[in-house]
């Protein structure tokens, strides 16, 4: 009982201690001053037990290794992670090397962690070290994207690094983006590294084409991102740097460019044998499924799949040459409730949500084999 009573006595000895030293403020809490050595160890001792713990029950998905979702997450490497974590075309920024903690050299690091420890920190962030949260926390999609990227980080080189997060950047002297004043054009060509200068965005089908929408579409789905009512940790942080005026231009110049149908628009393709999938998606778009209470999609998006049924209701994009991973990837959206927090989210997660796994494929497959279109101000295009 005595030696019990004595480890509560120094027990609230300890504690007082170190809260008048606290309260002293002689430990300092500059960044120019590193934690006493069992500090820093007991931080990161806890840190690396905390990831290890929550992310256990964390299932990976099956497509890491995915291309696409590999490019996506590269996408976003690039601005959000690389300014103080490093690439292997750039070391880290100057001003993260101060940080306390400062942040690792991610390409030497990410080995030392699983994948879904690599997910779960990016989802969750890290509480005192200057790591945030996902902005978009329904999007898990997304940080599986980037914890696809950076398992393939360790020993990538320069130009493969360049190849993934840049892609194919071309110059073009008559955007109708250089006629604003400002960084106008530097915004153009920081969209142009996923989507392509002219809007349609790489062969792998990792983002979706911009090309011949309609630019009030463009313009309001950047407003939406922008205002946090349609979830994209991707899309955010780029749209709400944005004012009004940049935002209409590069609506106005994506608008204008001409939609292509690239080989691998329809991936993942339709292979032999994939005729009645095609016609199940071709009837659900026409006609929809009554038995299961789905719509007809072109109801809303047009016969043609351009939207033509309601031209000057900027909600309703073109589908007919989108990617199908693209368009597939958004019903699982709508159907999860996971896309967004608006009226529109409400509509179409209702009918999402009446559709199997085959029936999206299906719908995907069959709008992004189709010839895409120009929409226009009558939402009627032509063929391409």
């Amino acid at each position: 009982m005595r030696t019990l009573k004595t480890l509560v006595l120094a027990g609230l000895a300890a504690a007082v201690g170190g809260l008048l030293f606290a309260w002293s403020g002689l430990y300092s809490v500059a960044a120019t001053k590193e934690h006493f050595m069992p500090v820093e160890w007991f931080f990161e001792m806890a840190m690396r037990s905390s990831v290890r713990t929550h992310a256990y029950a964390v299932t990976p998905p099956d497509n890491l290794d995915d291309p696409a979702m590999i490019e996506r997450g590269a996408g976003h490497y690039e601005d959000g992670c690389a300014p103080c974590h490093g690439a292997p075309d750039a070391p880290r920024n100057p001003i993260s090397r101060h940080m306390m903690p400062e942040p690792p050299y991610l390409p030497d690091e990410v080995a030392a962690w699983k994948p879904k420890e690599l997910y779960w920190i990016t989802l969750h962030g890290i509480k005192y070290a200057g790591m945030p949260a996902w902005p978009a926390q329904r999007r898990d999609d997304e940080p599986w994207a980037l914890t696809a990227f950076l398992l393939r980080l360790d020993r990538m080189g320069a130009e493969e690094y360049r190849r993934l997060a840049f892609g194919p950047v071309e110059g073009d002297e008559h955007s109708r983006v250089t006629e604003l004043n400002g960084p106008a054009d530097e915004t153009l060509r920081y969209c142009a590294r996923c989507h392509g200068r002219d809007g349609n965005g790489r062969d792998s089908g990792a983002f979706p084409r911009l090309a011949g929408q309609s630019a009030d579409y463009l313009y309001e789905s950047l407003r939406a991102y922008a205002a946090g009512t349609r979830y994209s940790g991707f899309m955010q942080p780029a749209a709400a740097g944005l004012d009004d005026g940049e935002m209409r231009a590069l609506a106005e110049h994506f608008a204008a460019q001409s939609p292509v149908q690239s080989p691998a628009a329809g991936t993942p393709g339709p292979g032999e044998g994939d005729e009645p999938l095609l016609e199940v998606g071709r009837t659900i778009a026409e006609d929809g499924d009554p038995s299961g209470g789905v719509p007809a999609c072109s109801s809303c998006h047009g016969r043609d799949g351009n939207g033509a049924a309601h031209a000057r209701d900027p909600r309703y994009p073109s589908l007919d040459g989108q990617h199908a991973g693209y368009i597939e990837q958004q019903l699982r959206l709508w159907r999860d409730g996971s896309r967004g927090d608006n009226a529109l989210s409400r509509i179409m997660g209702a009918a999402a949500r009446r559709l199997t796994d085959d029936q999206i494929r299906a719908l995907s497959l069959y709008y992004a084999n189709r010839p895409p279109v120009r929409a226009t101000v009558e939402g009627v295009g032509r063929k391409s």
